[in-house]
This record gives C-alpha cells, sequence and structure tokens, in this order.
C-alpha cells in the first residue's frame, strides 16, 4: 500500500515539473534560453496600487491598475500629490497656468487659429503631462491612452471659451461671415462627434504627438506659400479689402460701416461684401470642408482654426480680418460636440480644478486679442502663423516619431 502510494506522488511530482518545464523545453527548440525562460514564468509580477485614489470612471480603474513604487511608469504613494491628486505626478503651478492661457487666448482671438495647439504645447510640455503619460506606455499602456485623452480635451475646453468669447466681439465688430461659420460648423458636427467614438482611449501618447506635430508643420508651409509674391497673386479681392479696414481704422480709430453685409443667400450662392469689395461662395463646400477639418481636430484634441484659417484664406479667398471670428464660429460649434463626446459619451477625466483656473486666462486673453488685431497688417497676422506653425510642428513631429526634439527645448 505505502509502495502504491509513493507510485502516485511520484507520478504527481513528475506532471508538475513537466507542466513547469514544458514552456521552457519547447522555447529551447525555438532558440530561447530555458534559464530566462524559466525567469520568466517564474517572476513576480510589481504590486499594483488597487486603489482609484477618488478618480472616478475609467481613469480611476486604471490607476487602480498601475505598478507601484518608484521609477519611470508607477505611481509612487509616498510622492507628493501633483495632476489630478496623483501622487509623483506633475504639479500644477497655477500662475503659469494663467499667464500661459492668456497667451493661448489672445493667440486665437488674434489670428484665429492656434488656440489649441498652444493649449496642447502647454498641457504637454509646459505642464509635463505629455511625459508623464508616455511613461506608462510599458507599465500601464490604457493609462497613457486616458491621460492622452485627458490632454486632448482639456486642449479643446480652453479653445471652446476663447472661440465663444471671441465670436462675440467679432460680431459686434461685423467681421464675421455667418452663413460661412454655421456651414463650416455643420459640416464639423459629423466629424466632432465621430473622432471621439472611433479613437478615444486608442491612441498613445507618442502617436498623438507626433501625428500633432506632422498636421501642424505642413499646414504653416502652406500659409507660407501664401505669403509669397505668388501666393498673394492670387489674393487680390482680399489684399483689397484688407487694405481698405487698415485705411479705415488708421483714419478713424475705429471700424466704419462697412463691415460684413450680406446681399445674397441661396443653396448655390452666398454672396457679401466687406469695404467695398464682394466676396462669394458656395455653401455646401464649407459644409464639406468642416466635417473633415473637425474630424482631424477632434483626432489631435485642438480646435480646427489652424485649418479654417488656410481654407478660407486659400479657398473661400477672404482676408484675415475676417477669417479670425469666422473661424471662431466654427471652432466653438465643433468644439461643443467634441466636448460632449469625449467627456460625456466616452467619459474622458477632465481635471476641473485645472482647467477652472486656465479659463480665467483664456478670458482675459480672448477679450484683448480682437481689440488689438485691427492694428496688425494682414500679411503679419499670417507670417505669425507661419511662425508659430514651423516651430510646433518641427519639435512635436521630431519628438513624437524620432523620440527628441530636433529644437528647443530638447
Amino acid at each position: 500500500m505505502k509502495r502504491i502510494h509513493g507510485i502516485f506522488v511520484g507520478i504527481a511530482m513528475v506532471s508538475v515539473l513537466a507542466a513547469a518545464y514544458t514552456p521552457v523545453f519547447a522555447a529551447q527548440e525555438q532558440g530561447a534560453s530555458p534559464v530566462v525562460m524559466l525567469a520568466k514564468r517564474t517572476a513576480r509580477k510589481p504590486p499594483v496600487l488597487g486603489d482609484t485614489l477618488g478618480l472616478s470612471g475609467k481613469l480611476g480603474e486604471a490607476i487602480a491598475q498601475t505598478p507601484t513604487g518608484k521609477g519611470k511608469g508607477k505611481i509612487d504613494t509616498r510622492g507628493e500629490k501633483g495632476f489630478a491628486g496623483i501622487p509623483g505626478a506633475p504639479k500644477i503651478n497655477y500662475i503659469i497656468a494663467i499667464l500661459w492661457a492668456v497667451w493661448v487666448g489672445w493667440i486665437f482671438s488674434t489670428i484665429g487659429a492656434f488656440g489649441g495647439i498652444m493649449a496642447g504645447v502647454g498641457h504637454i510640455t509646459i505642464f509635463g503631462l505629455g511625459d508623464y503619460a508616455k511613461s506608462f506606455k510599458n507599465t500601464n499602456p490604457t493609462l497613457n491612452k486616458l491621460l492622452t485623452d485627458t490632454i486632448r480635451v482639456s486642449n479643446q475646453f480652453l479653445v471652446g471659451l476663447a472661440a465663444m468669447i471671441s465670436s462675440i466681439n467679432f460680431y459686434k465688430q461685423k467681421r464675421i461671415i455667418l452663413p460661412l461659420g454655421i456651414a463650416l460648423g455643420l459640416g464639423s458636427i459629423l466629424g466632432a462627434w465621430l473622432i471621439p467614438e472611433l479613437t478615444a482611449g486608442k491612441i498613445n501618447l507618442k502617436e498623438y504627438i507626433g501625428y500633432f506635430g506632422l498636421a501642424v508643420f505642413v499646414i504653416g508651409a502652406f500659409i507660407f506659400y501664401e505669403t509669397t509674391p505668388k501666393g498673394q497673386a492670387g489674393k487680390k479681392k482680399a489684399k483689397a479689402a484688407a487694405e481698405a479696414f487698415q485705411k479705415a481704422v488708421k483714419e478713424k480709430g475705429v471700424e466704419s460701416a462697412q463691415g460684413v453685409h450680406i446681399t445674397h443667400f441661396g443653396l448655390k450662392h452666398v454672396k457679401f461684401t466687406f469695404f467695398g469689395t464682394e466676396f462669394s461662395f458656395s455653401p455646401w463646400l464649407p459644409v464639406l470642408g468642416g466635417f473633415f477639418i473637425a474630424a482631424i481636430a477632434s483626432f489631435l484634441g485642438i480646435g480646427g482654426g489652424f485649418l479654417y484659417v488656410p481654407f478660407m484664406t486659400s479657398v473661400v479667398g477672404l482676408p484675415m480680418f475676417l477669417v479670425a471670428g469666422t473661424s471662431a464660429v466654427t471652432v466653438f460649434i465643433g468644439m461643443i460636440v467634441s466636448i460632449f463626446s469625449y467627456v460625456v459619451i466616452k467619459g474622458t477625466f477632465v481635471s476641473w480644478s485645472f482647467i477652472g483656473v486656465e479659463l480665467i486666462g483664456i478670458f482675459i486673453g480672448a477679450m484683448i486679442g480682437p481689440r488689438t488685431q485691427k492694428y496688425i497688417p494682414d500679411i503679419w497676422l499670417k507670417r505669425v502663423f507661419v511662425v508659430l506653425a514651423l516651430y510646433v510642428g518641427l519639435r512635436y513631429f521630431s519628438k513624437g516619431f524620432f523620440g527628441v526634439s530636433w529644437v528647443p527645448p530638447y
């Protein structure tokens, strides 16, 4: 009886050892070291936090599954609380946040673009959320993607307020082509809803940064072409209207009654005048353009002004003095839809205290922009756009696809 019992015990031990070593032998046949494979099988996984830190939704769940400890890609429970109350996360300086937001609001309300891109520069680089999200790429890819979504929607909150304030100010100054802005906005609704639905929680930080930079760089190069003599040759109407507007501002100090006046509104054509120059466009073209622009902008987590501006200056042929306000109307419509999709439908996390502080700065900057823009020549507004686009585009393109910035800060 003892012999039978011993035989069963021996068989059981052999079975256990076989189960443990079978993958090792199989790996050895494929050229892998049995010692390495056995170490991988027996290595203990690092302990996870197991606590949502009071953060609800998907982000809280991802936080709870993140390894604890010091070092990259881990949450140090003894570290100082930073963004969203996460220990070890970047600590936000609210004074810098307000000042940067003033710049974001001013630049958007001045050239009708780069509000979202400048907001992205702040969130990704200045406040360190980009590198922080990137640190979880290997330890917790889900957290990496959720923090990327947070950056995207945070950018859009800032642009949304800047767009709303700018729209009101430019409308009072009769520098908004409302039918064009609404047509672009209608097209943007589907694109602004579709992209969060398809990409939320699926884009990692490195991919986001790379495409972010590429899009900005290409558009900057295109606008640069428009500042050349060859590019200016095809914009005679826009140049004439811009010169008439600047002359009126210089002589009277305020805009005259020659602002935007709609002279014909139809499904095939819309006509309007601005300082004695007549413009026209087909409303169906901006509807289609609005869809594609909003889709790209929603993916990048920005307002889309950097795409609406070249569309209106090149395709419609408008002077920059009309572009900023009209772009603001369109961006505002798209932002409402995109923010709703990210926050309500997909449950993207938003740090309300951080966003609230930034919105104060946005309000200040967006109030200043329309009042100072009229004193800047049309060509220089485009050149400011180009300089920002080339710098920002090159920085994030190189950092996203090559891992290092080619321009400072490195």
